[in-house]
């Protein structure tokens, strides 16, 4: 087994945290007020008693970018996980589908799908995971044992006290990042490089992110509120009229 140095890993990192910072940057400037209300529950908003234009854009406007940011973030863990396993066990992206990652260990084919945390999906999303890794099960079975191909659905944090799942294994947070690189401390190591530039980058997101706001408050204002009340029936009906 080989290892993979920190120093490898901040290189990694401030190399490729820019893409997220990028990303989400470029996620928040394409957000049109249209597309977020037509998105979001309008119930849910009127169930939390937001009464100001301001409080409801935002409340909708953060609900939106922080479905983004994980997704974002999770190709960016993802990308990492990959990296990491590639300088310690050559592992490699996988072409299979719904697979990410593909590595041997202790005469062990490991077939891993990568995602950001433990509740990830609805039961149809995992049935479509089990038959992803059954489908790529039967094509390496022509070449390995099927004893010998383990699936793993690998999870960057959170924790799972039974991974066990019958047909796949789930590891969590620290046996994750454990199992991909051999240190059962790398979890806690990633954490200090993924701050690279974040301050500066928070800090211009942050300006453009405040000057959204204000339009789309002000845009909401025009089209949906009466002498400064909002007009729920017109969120409701913009949102949800056939």
């Amino acid at each position: 087994m080989n290892t993979v140095s920190n120093q490898e890993i901040e290189s990694y990192v401030k190399q490729h945290i820019g893409d997220f910072h990028t990303n989400r940057f470029e996620a928040l400037q394409k957000i049109k007020l249209e597309t977020i209300l037509k998105r979001k529950n309008p119930y849910l908003f009127r169930a939390k008693h937001l009464v100001t234009a301001h409080d409801l854009v935002k409340s909708i406007v953060d609900a939106y970018l922080s479905s983004q940011e994980e997704t974002i973030f999770g190709e960016f863990l993802e990308g990492l996980a990959i990296f990491i396993c590639s300088k310690v066990f050559s592992g490699v992206k996988s072409s299979a589908e719904g697979i990410d990652l593909e590595f041997e260990r202790d005469d062990i084919r490991y077939l891993v799908s990568i995602k950001s945390g433990p509740n990830w999906g609805n039961s149809s999303q995992i049935q479509k995971l089990k038959d992803n890794f059954n489908k790529a099960r039967k094509i390496l079975g022509s070449n390995l044992k099927a004893s010998n191909i383990v699936a793993v659905n690998g999870c960057c944090y959170g924790k799972d006290d039974k991974p066990d799942k019958g047909i796949y294994l789930k590891l969590c947070g620290q046996r994750f990042w454990e199992f991909i690189s051999g240190n059962e401390l790398l979890y806690l190591e990633i954490i200090e490089p993924l701050g690279h530039q974040a301050k500066q980058r928070n800090e211009i997101f942050l300006e453009e992110y405040t000057k959204l706001l204000n339009k789309l408050t002000a845009s909401f204002m025009e089209r949906f509120c009466e002498e400064g009340v909002i007009i729920w029936e017109k969120v409701v009906s913009y949102n949800s009229k056939s």
